[in-house]
């Protein structure tokens, strides 16, 4: 199996390309470019669907045949305002030019001509807790199952507090069995306040076939083919990640780990 956590390759320009093939599985892609002021990344779509987050930044953006303008607002992502994202379906193009420096993401999953491109955020996204005490954490949905706006995409920012839990009670959706449980490839784009700190995901497998735990620093990315993927934020250091997700059913449903069921009530 590919290694599960991806470090950058850089500080600038693009800085991970994650595929399928790369990943060893099936369904999901990610690209993420730091950029400066005045630069232009320019691509197609083919067979996916895309999400572009600004995750930092502005850009003025065209595509699928439309001038979107100028898109970005939050100039860090730890500011937690709802970030300004696009949708570009499959067989299209896409360029940009950054006006700030910027970090964008690219979330990318197969598409069926079922969408049409459309801007998503910062309206109609709103920053909402989930969890409590120590598993408290804050989450900004971008397209998730209730947001009919992608094929296949399923994409979130998870803003975690120092010294708590995220993704927890740990939980897998490997199995393609709805409405019991989905299966979903997932990234986790990790981010770290300050910058200079660390966090902690494990990713394992009822069986504990698959057993990684593993430190995650700013801009790391954690690939989970399957099993259950809890993170932690160490006291100290808050923790943000962008989720992207897929599968053969756009649709997310989970079954916790059996010792932790209790803790889903």
């Amino acid at each position: 199996m590919p290694d599960l956590l991806k470090h950058p390759f850089g500080a600038h320009g693009k800085v991970h390309q994650i595929t399928p093939q790369s990943a060893g599985w099936r369904y999901v892609g990610f690209d993420l470019y730091r950029l400066r002021a005045g630069e232009t990344v320019a691509d197609v779509t083919g067979q996916d669907e895309i999400i572009l987050v600004m995750v930092e930044g502005k850009a003025k953006i065209h595509a699928a045949g439309k001038n979107w303008g100028e898109l970005g607002e939050r100039m860090n992502v730890f500011e937690k305002t709802p970030p300004h994202c696009l949708y570009v379906p499959n067989d299209s193009d896409w360029t940009l030019e950054t006006t700030t420096d910027a970090t964008i993401a690219v979330c990318k999953a197969p598409g069926k001509s079922g969408h049409e491109a459309r801007r998503i955020g910062p309206d109609g996204i709103t920053l909402t807790q989930r969890g409590e005490g120590s598993n408290a954490r804050h989450i900004n949905n971008i397209a998730m199952e209730n947001e009919d706006y992608c094929d296949s995409l399923l994409v979130t920012e998870v803003f975690t507090p120092a010294g708590n839990w995220s993704s927890y009670p740990s939980h897998r959706h490997d199995e393609d069995d709805f409405p019991r449980i989905t299966y979903l490839e997932e990234t986790y784009y990790h981010r770290l306040n300050p910058a200079d700190g660390f966090g902690i995901q494990r990713v394992y497998t009822d069986d504990l076939s698959l057993n990684e735990t593993m430190a995650v620093h700013d801009h790391d990315v954690v690939c989970v083919p399957r099993g259950h993927h809890p993170c932690g934020a160490p006291h100290g250091f808050e923790m943000y990640y962008l989720n992207v997700m897929a599968g053969p059913r756009r649709a997310w449903r989970f079954v916790a780990a059996p010792n932790l069921e209790h803790l889903m009530k």
